[in-house]
C-alpha cells in the first residue's frame, strides 16, 4: 500500500476545469458529498454520545436503555451508507496497489476503467436490494424487534440512497475520460 499520490491517479483540478453534463455533474456531486460528509461526521459524534450516555446511565442508575442501541446503529448505517461517494470520489477505499508500477499508464486507465465497471455492476445490484427492501419494509410496516419499535424502512432508506449516490458517483467516474477528462 503507498502513501503517497499514485501514477494513476490525475490531480482532480482537470475535472472541476473541464465541461460538459458529466463535468457539471461531479462537481455538483462533490458539493453534495461535502454536505453529507458534514452530517455524517456529526452523526458518528451523535452515536458515540448516545452509547456513552447509554453505558453512563446503566452503570450508574441501573436505567434500561430501550432505544439507544438501536438509535446508534441508525446513526451508524446511516453514516457509513451516506459517505460511501465521497470515498469513492477520493479513491479512498482499499486497492491493492502491486500492479500500479507494473503496468504502463494505459494499461494502468483500462484497469482502472474495469475496476470501476464491475463495481458498478456490484452496487447496482446492492442498491436495486436496498430499495426493493425499503419499499418492503415501508409497504409492510416493518419494524425492529426492539421496545422502541422504530421503523426499519429509515436505515433500509438511508443505505439505499448511500448507494444510489454511489452508484451515481461510479458512472460519473466511468464517463469523465470520454468526456475529455483526465481520471481523478
Amino acid at each position: 500500500m503507498s502513501h503517497g499520490p499514485l501514477p494513476d491517479r490525475d490531480d482532480q483540478m482537470n475535472v472541476a476545469a473541464s465541461q460538459g453534463f458529466a463535468a457539471a455533474l461531479d462537481r455538483c456531486l462533490a458539493i453534495l458529498n461535502r454536505i453529507i460528509v458534514v452530517f455524517a461526521a456529526l452523526a458518528l459524534v451523535a452515536s458515540c454520545a448516545i452509547l456513552s450516555y447509554s453505558v453512563l446511565s446503566r452503570a450508574l442508575f441501573k436505567a434500561a436503555n430501550y432505544w439507544q442501541d438501536e438509535a446508534a446503529v441508525f446513526l451508524l448505517v446511516g453514516a457509513t451508507f451516506m459517505t460511501a461517494a465521497y470515498v469513492q470520489q477520493n479513491r479512498g477505499h482499499i486497492g491493492i496497489e502491486a500492479f500500479v508500477g507494473l503496468l504502463s499508464p494505459l494499461a494502468n486507465k483500462i484497469r482502472l476503467w474495469l475496476v470501476d465497471a464491475a463495481t458498478l455492476l456490484f452496487c447496482l445490484f446492492f442498491t436495486w436490494k436496498s430499495w426493493t427492501l425499503t419499499h418492503e419494509a415501508y409497504v409492510d410496516g416493518q419494524v425492529s424487534n426492539s421496545m422502541w419499535s422504530p421503523p426499519l424502512a429509515i436505515p433500509y432508506a438511508l443505505m439505499a440512497l448511500g448507494m444510489s449516490l454511489l452508484c451515481v458517483q461510479i458512472i460519473v467516474q466511468l464517463a469523465l475520460p470520454f468526456a475529455g477528462a483526465k481520471r481523478p
